[in-house]
């Protein structure tokens, strides 16, 4: 084990709260292992031994990343994210396979596939946009937060008004998933492109709105006028 990676996990087992751990698990339907820390004293964590390992190579830094994602602690994930998207300015096209490996073995919550999604690949895709049909590959996978991960990479993205049309391509791939965390994912991604594209998102949501599960629907209009929203949720006899 790296000295880094056990002078953080000394860390967070010292500031491990029982109470926290137990509210924590609250908000998950499957099984998570976690220490029980708020998430900013997480990332406080994550940013204060982020100075002492960034001028490391990438790959060496990669590999305390895997490191910590095999301990299957929701906050070590964490610490992942924060590593990985601060490496954001450093990103090449194969570290794509590197992402989409973590994403399908060691994600298996919500919370570290949004967490993980959001930033860094909203960075990578921001950077490399002709690799967007690669999220449209992920939408098909038998993982479900392969799945999750496909709508939730472009929240960032969607909320600059970029990729509208890749985004609703995307929900339609995930149109009729009988996942809830896939059906919130994609609702999320459509109200946030509906901040800038609210009439390109409601059109959509009228056009699929007799199979699109009630969940996706009101997350995607969730933003929009109280008009809008009236028309979204009748029903069509």
């Amino acid at each position: 084990m790296d000295p880094v990676i056990a002078r953080i996990r000394y860390e967070l087992e010292n500031q491990a709260d029982p109470e926290i751990q137990k509210t924590s698990k609250r908000f998950f339907k499957e099984e998570i292992r976690c220490y029980g820390m708020k998430t900013a004293t997480v990332i406080a964590l994550a940013k204060k031994f982020w100075k002492e390992i960034q001028g490391r190579p990438k790959p060496e830094i990669f590999t305390l990343c895997e490191e910590l994602y095999q301990s299957g602690y929701m906050e070590e994930s964490f610490i992942v994210s924060e590593w990985a998207h601060a490496l954001s300015g450093r990103y090449e096209r194969e570290d794509l396979a590197v992402f989409r490996r973590w994403i399908d073995t060691y994600i298996t919550n919500w919370a570290s596939c949004d967490g993980f999604c959001n930033h860094t690949m909203g960075d990578f895709i921001e950077q490399y946009p002709e690799y967007i049909d690669e999220l449209k590959h992920w939408a098909l996978s038998e993982n479900r937060w392969m799945r999750r991960a496909a709508a939730v990479s472009l929240i960032i993205p969607a909320k600059h008004g970029e990729f509208p049309v890749e985004a609703m391509e995307i929900a339609d791939l995930l149109l009729t998933d009988p996942d809830d965390m896939v059906q919130k994912g994609y609702g999320w991604l459509l109200k946030e492109v509906s901040r800038k594209h609210t009439n390109e998102v409601f059109s959509y949501v009228m056009k699929n709105k007799q199979v699109m599960p009630r969940t996706a629907l009101r997350y995607a209009i969730e933003l929009m006028p109280k008009e809008l929203k009236a028309d979204a949720m009748r029903k069509d006899w």
